[in-house]
């Protein structure tokens, strides 16, 4: 006599890059705090050792004040308090999720920065963007192929990473937009005015990303499993597309990254040149005047950017590559 017993249901597979990625963003998540941490601490340190009285700096050269004035002023900025005083105060706003109050503009850090994100944001998006599709096209057309191509499409590269940015978006402006009026001199309405600012920043972006993917493109190429899709009979582009751009894009993916997050200070110089609004105008604005809370918001606002983006590449990479989260 024979028992009919239930077959169990067989468990669903686990995707082989979940535990990698599970992982890399454990240990992403514990080394964040104290990124922001030390970010916080070095912009304090950095600002006070800035020479002169912050009060004389607030009120301007040619504002002639009693200095009892002065002093009530000192207080109620805390500037009285020893700098260890101050430092704990405001890290303590910082876990309470008060960035503080702007010395100049009365208002608070948080609102600020949220009124100048935006412009910023699109900005840096539009450049990376832009970025990754010129340097992705520059390079699969080129990798592995004739020497002249790779050297002339090389050319374009070193002008463009070794270009400064300030002054290829003084010739754009002068060009398109006091020559040919193509595109407005300054603003931000509309995507007309995104486009010359966006090129400023994505042509030495795009000369780097595009140099780095051809080499991982090659390498790829001359793999074994490269060699052997092509023998299958599998041609050139099939095999740049389906196995070798993914085995180059880790690389490519790391570089973006930290390219992105530096993204906020090459902002300065451009939204300055096109006289766009963004962070870069506020944060420039606060170091002139030493408005230190609007200072270290940014800073912050640039670290969390960093951590963002880094801990974004870094679970894509394990998706892409799930060795990378053993390590």
């Amino acid at each position: 006599m024979t028992t009919d017993r239930a077959t169990p249901a067989p468990h669903p597979a686990v995707p082989p890059w979940l535990p990698a990625l599970l992982r890399a963003g454990l240990r992403r998540l514990a080394g964040a705090a104290a990124v922001m941490f030390g970010a916080a601490t070095l912009a304090f340190a950095a600002l006070q050792l800035i020479p002169g009285d912050p009060v004389a700096t607030l009120l301007g050269p040619a504002t002639t004040t009693p200095p009892e004035v002065r002093e009530t002023i000192r207080h109620d900025l805390g500037f009285d308090r020893p700098v260890p005083e101050q430092y704990l105060h405001y890290l303590g706003g910082l876990l309470r999720g008060d960035l503080g109050q702007s010395y100049q503009l009365q208002r608070p850090v948080s609102d600020l920065i949220a009124e100048q994100l935006g412009p910023t944001a699109q900005l840096a998006l539009a450049a990376v963007l832009l970025a990754l599709l010129v340097a992705t096209v520059s390079a699969v057309a080129t990798a592995g192929r004739r020497p002249a191509l790779k050297a002339l499409t090389g050319a374009w590269e070193l002008v463009a990473v070794s270009t400064p940015s300030y002054w290829l978006g003084l010739v754009l402006l002068t060009v398109f937009s006091f020559r040919l009026r193509l595109f407005p001199v300054a603003g931000a309405d509309g995507v007309a005015a995104l486009v010359l600012p966006a090129v400023t920043l994505a042509l030495p972006l795009a000369g780097t990303l595009a140099q780095v993917l051809r080499e991982g493109l090659e390498a790829a190429l001359a793999r074994p499993f490269a060699v052997t899709a092509r023998a299958r009979g599998l041609s050139r582009a099939g095999v740049v597309v389906r196995h070798a751009l993914r085995h180059a894009a880790v690389p490519l993916l790391t570089l973006a990254g930290w390219l992105t997050g530096s993204l906020l200070g090459g902002t300065v110089l451009v939204e300055s040149v096109f006289g766009r609004p963004g962070v870069g105008s506020l944060v420039l604005s606060a170091v002139n005047s030493r408005d230190v809370p609007v200072v270290i918001g940014v800073v912050l606002l640039s670290a969390l950017v960093f951590v963002v983006i880094s801990t974004a590449v870094d679970l894509l990479s394990t998706v892409l590559d799930p060795r990378l989260g053993n390590r």
